[in-house]
């Protein structure tokens, strides 16, 4: 009898390791998902700069994330879906959070050469 226990896990086991290849359906694809983590950290940062009272990141945090969403043609529950089958995929979410992180340095990046412009203008 333990013989068929042992079995039967090892089996379970096996067959819940294999996983497709295929992502489920409704889930933002890497490229998309990536482009929007960029936004959403944006926001976060401008929120951050907010005062920190619960009320007005309430008040100017729920409107942003609404407008994110939109240009991205998603909502709150698609986002949390797609990052909670992301977080199985620590590959794939290594691989989007490194175009993250690059897309983060091309827009510090352009800000600091405008800045840089600016500064050298005649006053």
């Amino acid at each position: 009898m333990l013989k068929y226990i042992t079995l039967f896990f090892s089996v379970s086991f096996f067959l819940s390791a294999c996983k497709s290849d295929k992502t489920p359906d409704g889930i933002i694809n890497q490229g998309r998902m990536a482009s929007l983590l960029t936004e959403v950290h944006l926001v976060d940062g401008r929120l951050y700069l907010v005062k920190q009272e619960s009320d007005s990141l309430y008040k100017y945090g729920t409107g942003r994330y609404v407008a994110l969403f939109k240009k991205y043609h998603t909502d709150s529950v698609q986002f949390r879906k797609s990052m909670n089958y992301y977080a199985t995929q620590p590959l794939a979410l290594q691989k989007m959070y490194d175009q993250v992180a690059l897309n983060l340095k091309k827009k510090t990046d352009s800000l600091n050469k405008l800045q840089f412009k600016q500064n050298a203008l005649p006053k």
